[in-house]
């Protein structure tokens, strides 16, 4: 393995092979680099390729590590473990969640199931969404679970009226899940810090299969992840992190700065390795990210430098208005295209907001320019997939009622919405699954004869198709397409949609859906129905749809600031450079970390920049339709003030 090409920092973190190690990556540094030069030269030194964790945030970070790591690593069949946290945490469970009363084949809620089951618990306890919207109690959820407060303490935690409903319909909740052999994502994390906790011998089995970790993205771990990464290094902390302070823009995820900023603190004798050499950026660009960043007190002090000279100037706009700016903007992109013969997919439009692209689209539809628009509709929540993903999560689960509740009628089988009630009520009432309610709602009458009929009928498909799907794990893409022919669901999308293009488009997905499937077995070694829904859930869960082809495709590129991390563009235009956009207007009377990580946010924007940056700015906006002056954004001033 030749490392001629690691600049000295870069070197010394691949060297440093024992002990806690941060890294502090900037933007552009070659931070991928590392770790995977690290894993190669971590077996050369002797340590077993199993014995190394190496964890990140997305299934494209992971994927792209392990493409990385394979021809490092030579002919050795064994690999390092290289997961997201929730994928960890996911193969922890599996193999030890029953210590908490939870089946080992536990399914995994995904949003859709999630508020689904929301709306059911707040109906229980007889609170209605106007006074606690589904969405708004998962978001209470989610946030507790991530400080690690359970149902018992939520009350002591609760701030106003909703957080007090919330703290009740989280006990009801949390009940309702484990009685179904539910998890959802957030659970993935806290049931495995809860395992640590009460049962020793299993923390020490997982600590015992690492003897080396390594953490990207260090800046967004939350609590529940550090506590998860701490038990397990505990024994040895032979733990290396890769992180930047000054892109941490997820606090209002839960990312925690503390712990990237305290590393040294938590872990004692810490090496602190500092990647300055930035590939990405012109040194003009980076000239301006270093001036902004450092207006951040709370960081760890760095200077970025650059590798290459600008061969023009970051430009800054000042225009009348937001039709004005969408309008130079296009105008710019359309002539660099057209002119110098620049690809479309070399253009970026970064803003803060999900309603600024509005206008920018109507631009560039009006010039007939191709354009994406990123962090669109996921594949995954299209109605069709969301259908057969509910039938193959009741094949894998027969006590799945939330997905069984979605599909028992469709396509249309003759079971109405007035049985399924009647049912669903018995159901509850009597602890049973609503196959046998069916049965005794038409025993007493309360459903007619041909509804029950058709309940049973599915009940016995369901049973065929669970008995097929587990003795040919490695066919599921065939299965899948059989299932969807047995029920019709094509002829069901005819009767649904009469336009002949809608038919054709959403027939397309169905296609696509089996396509995706028959990757996914051909890529994995042990292919099961189970591992396939786990796989989905997870990846739903971790990242935008199609981000990297999207990036790829030959368009402009529309994206928020955070879809925008992680990637980089030849010319980058930041629009809306103005107070209550950027700073975001729910910040500007904030808190100093509030104000702090929207500079990191425009920090992160400035530094996807690869040759040319153009910052725009609106002197008015309308407002309920009326024009309204805005104010330049601080952080446009803190970029262009000399260094004193």
């Amino acid at each position: 393995m030749d490392l001629s090409h690691l600049n000295p920092s870069q070197l010394e973190a691949v060297k440093t092979l024992k002990g806690p190690v941060l890294v502090l990556a900037g933007a552009g540094t070659g931070k991928t680099r590392v770790i995977t030069y690290r894993i190669a030269q971590l077996i050369r030194s002797g340590v077993a390729p199993e014995k190394i964790l190496s964890v990140t945030f997305t299934n494209k970070a992971a994927k792209e590590m392990l493409q990385r790591t394979k021809p490092l690593l030579g002919k050795s069949k064994e690999r390092p473990w290289i997961s997201t946290f929730h994928s960890l945490c996911v193969d922890i469970l599996r193999s030890d969640i029953e210590a908490l009363g939870y089946p080992a084949k536990f399914s995994i809620l995904d949003r859709g199931d999630q508020e689904s089951m929301a709306r059911k618990v707040l109906r229980n306890i007889r609170v209605t969404e106007k006074s606690l919207r589904p969405g708004d109690l998962l978001s209470i959820i989610s946030r507790w679970k991530t400080n690690g407060i359970s149902p018992e303490r939520a009350g002591e935690v609760v701030e106003d009226d909703q957080e007090y409903l919330g703290s009740l319909a989280y006990r009801r909740y949390q009940q309702n899940l484990k009685a179904q052999g539910s998890v959802d994502f957030d659970d993935l994390l806290l049931l495995t810090v809860k395992l640590f906790q009460s049962h020793p011998e299993i923390l020490d089995k997982h600590q015992k299969r690492f003897s080396h970790v390594q953490i990207d993205e260090y800046q967004d771990t939350n609590g529940i992840q550090f506590r998860i990464v701490e038990a397990l290094v505990r024994n040895h902390n032979n733990l290396l992190v890769v992180g930047d302070d000054d892109q941490s823009i997820y606090g209002w995820r839960g990312a925690e700065l503390k712990h990237i900023l305290g590393f040294s603190q938590y872990f004692e004798g810490a090496k602190v390795i500092r990647l300055e050499e930035n590939y990405r950026c012109t040194d003009r660009i980076l000239d301006l990210a270093n001036r902004l960043v450092k207006h951040n007190r709370e960081r760890h002090q760095k200077v970025l430098r650059a590798n290459k000279t600008a061969r023009e100037e970051v430009r800054f706009l000042d225009l009348p208005d937001e039709q004005s700016e969408a309008e130079r903007v296009v105008h710019e992109i359309r002539h660099l295209h057209e002119s110098r013969r620049i690809p479309l997919k070399d253009f970026a439009i970064l803003f803060r907001t999900n309603e600024q692209p509005r206008i920018f689209e109507s631009e560039l539809r009006r010039r007939q320019i191709p354009y994406v628009l990123m962090g669109s509709q996921s594949f995954y929540d299209r109605k069709e997939i969301r259908d057969l993903l509910s039938y193959l999560k009741v094949i894998a689960r027969e006590d799945d009622e939330q997905s069984l509740l979605r599909i028992i009628n469709t396509p249309a089988r003759g079971i109405g919405t007035g049985s399924l009630e009647k049912m669903m009520s018995r159901a509850v009432r009597q602890g049973v699954p609503i196959w046998d309610a069916a049965t005794q709602c038409v025993n007493e009458g309360e459903i007619p004869i041909k509804t029950g009929d058709a309940v049973n009928r599915l009940h016995s498909q369901f049973k065929s198709w669970r008995v097929a799907f587990q003795n040919s794990p490695r066919e599921l893409d065939t299965l899948t397409q059989k299932l969807m022919n047995e029920i019709r669901y094509e002829s069901e999308i005819e009767r649904q949609y009469k336009d002949e293009q809608q038919q054709v488009t959403r027939k397309a997905v169905l296609e696509e859906y089996i396509n995706s499937i028959a990757e996914y077995v051909s890529r994995s070694s042990s292919a099961s129905l189970e591992d396939y829904l786990d796989s989905i859930a997870l990846e739903r869960r971790d990242e935008e749809p199609d981000k990297e082809a999207m990036a790829n495709a030959d368009a402009v590129k529309l994206m928020t600031l955070h879809s925008a991390k992680g990637l980089e563009f030849p010319r980058v235009y930041m629009v809306g450079m103005e107070e209550g956009l950027l700073p975001h207007k729910r910040t500007i009377d904030g808190t100093e970390a509030e104000i702090a990580e929207e500079r990191r946010l425009a920090y992160v924007g400035v530094t996807r920049a690869q040759e040319t940056l153009t910052l725009t700015r609106a002197a008015s906006r309308r407002k309920w339709g009326k024009p309204r002056p805005s104010l330049p954004s601080r952080f446009l001033f803190e970029m262009r003030a000399k260094s004193e």
